[in-house]
């Protein structure tokens, strides 16, 4: 993970707003689905673990992540005690263990900056796959004709906090066509003492092309490819580029 995305998850005082980020999240209900029969599940990139303990009820899950601020989120979470969680990057780690399905979801592809380390994050994929397993993560689409970047008083809301009472949030985007990469910064204001909590990130739009050659070098087989989480077939102009597939059964 980039170094300047760090602190949006990795500062304990940042992180604890992560879960009210206001977005919906159509993915959860996907990849329940998707789970099905799977006895076993790995979430790369899991954040304060929202899917994870999802998943958790009737199979073994792992859920990996760099940021020890957002593990400790996830342990609190219910089903959190039924998930082992793994302190750990996306790039390197090898469990030695396979899964029946591997997650990358909340758009973890994008903070990885270059090929070479949205490289190393499908191998590690394969690596974990058992053979045949599936695997489905998300990435924006590039070419999605939609606007990009948003302003503070686009993005200016207010929502409640269990610990520090009303939050007004909002978040800045820049958004560079020579690298295709979004730099933003989101903020958080506690109400009741005007303290902010603001950290910045970064993340990079991938092409298609360029994703599924990745995914073909690694041995994986794309089954389909969808532009949301509601299933629609992907198209040039998708919002999101998802694709869905298996490791190589041996």
């Amino acid at each position: 993970m980039n170094d300047l995305a760090e602190a949006l998850y990795t500062d304990p005082a940042v992180a604890q707003f992560y879960d009210f980020r206001g977005a919906a999240r159509p993915d959860l209900a996907f990849c329940r689905k998707l789970a099905g029969d799977c006895r076993s599940v790995l979430d790369l990139g899991c954040g304060t673990g929202e899917l994870a303990a999802l998943l958790a009820e009737n199979r073994r899950v792992v859920g990996v992540d760099p940021a020890a601020a957002m593990l400790d989120i996830a342990r609190t979470r219910p089903n959190g005690g039924m998930v082992d969680w793994i302190e750990g990057d996306a790039r390197t780690i090898r469990l030695d263990n396979r899964f029946d399905m591997v997650l990358l979801t909340g758009h973890t592809f994008q903070v990885f900056l270059t090929e070479v380390d949205q490289r190393a994050v499908i191998e590690t994929v394969a690596a974990h796959l058992k053979p045949g397993g599936r695997f489905v993560f998300d990435s924006r689409n590039p070419d999605f004709p939609g606007r990009k970047t948003r302003t503070k008083d686009e993005t200016r809301r207010r929502f409640t906090h269990p610990r520090h009472g009303e939050i007004e949030a909002w978040n800045e985007s820049v958004f560079d066509d020579a690298t295709q990469t979004l730099s933003y910064r989101n903020s958080y204001c506690i109400r009741k003492s005007s303290e902010v909590h603001t950290a910045t990130a970064r993340i990079r739009y991938t092409p298609k092309n360029v994703i599924a050659a990745l995914l073909h070098d690694s041995g994986l087989k794309v089954e389909r490819w969808f532009g949301d989480w509601s299933g629609v077939p992907f198209d040039t102009t998708s919002k999101e580029i998802i694709p869905l597939g298996r490791g190589l059964s041996l």
